[in-house]
């Protein structure tokens, strides 16, 4: 039986990906800080650590483990990515990180995994707050492929979605056109993409299966302008949204960003992966978040 370790796997699409590898009969160990309860029971293991911690990650590999998966889920910053080098160096035969659409800047083009390349981007190590979000991505890659000795593939994520998002980020949206609440929004002509957090962890487990390493983009098949997207919801609530060009800042949009924001998906379709198209799902759950608020 192959034994698979998680760092992040409580909640979202980790907690879908735990959902999936038990499924396959895989034995799962998560390890988290133990802040989130889970309901797998006696299904998984728990290690409780803090992930900034090079001392708490060694729990993962005391008394002799070793693991044929780690997904890692909650890697940020540079340092916490040497330290994982460290503590794993001859104790997995593969290791898949969480990264993210943030490495990219948006631009009116989609960016293909090597518009940034972590097998040359300068090092410079710190925690996560050290780094905005996005450069603490762009070094943790960098440092897991300048310098582990095991396999690393690192899924550049876009925005991920779903009842289950915690951060409640397309509910900012529905609840403001509900209540006819201002809102700022600087480019309505931006596209951007997005994934469902089942095929988040749809991808991470077909991932594990593949013998690809390096970055890989990941994100349904398609696009959507803001402004398309501010219809859904208004067709959803029978409201219309109410727009501001000077926001208080708890109503400028998650999704606010100044130009387009995009992937190219070829290198994991060529591998065989086929991605949902994004008018399959999101419309859908843009009416169930709606009736449900």
């Amino acid at each position: 039986m192959k034994n698979i370790l998680v760092l992040g796997g409580t909640r979202f699409f980790g907690k879908r990906l735990v959902e999936l590898l038990l499924d396959e009969g895989f034995k799962v160990t998560i390890a988290t800080r133990g802040k989130t309860k889970d309901d797998f029971g006696d299904r998984v293991e728990r290690i409780q650590l803090d992930r900034e911690d090079k001392t708490s990650l060694m729990k993962t590999v005391a008394e002799g483990r070793e693991w044929d998966t780690v997904f890692d889920n909650i890697c940020y910053s540079p340092q916490a990515a040497k330290d994982a080098c460290e503590v794993f160096q001859g104790k997995v035969r593969r290791y898949i990180l969480t990264s993210t659409l943030s490495v990219y800047e948006p631009a009116p083009h989609k960016y293909k995994e090597n518009d940034v390349n972590p097998y040359i981007y300068p090092v410079t190590l710190g925690g996560k707050d050290d780094f905005p979000y996005g450069e603490g991505k762009r070094l943790a890659e960098a440092v897991f492929f300048q310098h582990a000795d095991f396999p690393v593939a690192a899924v550049r994520f876009p925005i991920v979605l779903g009842e289950d998002d915690y951060t409640g980020r397309l509910e900012f949206h529905v609840d403001h056109v509900k209540q006819e609440r201002p809102m700022g929004i600087p480019n309505l002509k931006a596209e951007m993409c997005f994934i469902s957090s089942g095929e988040a962890a749809s991808f991470l487990n077909w991932l594990r299966k593949q013998r690809v390493e390096g970055p890989i983009n990941a994100c349904s098949q398609g696009e959507v302008k803001l402004s398309e997207l501010l219809r859904w919801i208004e067709k959803e609530t029978g409201k219309k949204a109410v727009l501001t060009k000077q926001p208080q800042d708890e109503d400028k949009s998650p999704f606010g960003v100044p130009d387009s924001w995009l992937m190219d998906t070829g290198k994991a379709e060529r591998l065989g992966f086929e991605f949902l198209p994004l008018r399959a799902w999101l419309p859908a759950l843009i009416g169930k978040l709606s009736a449900e608020r």
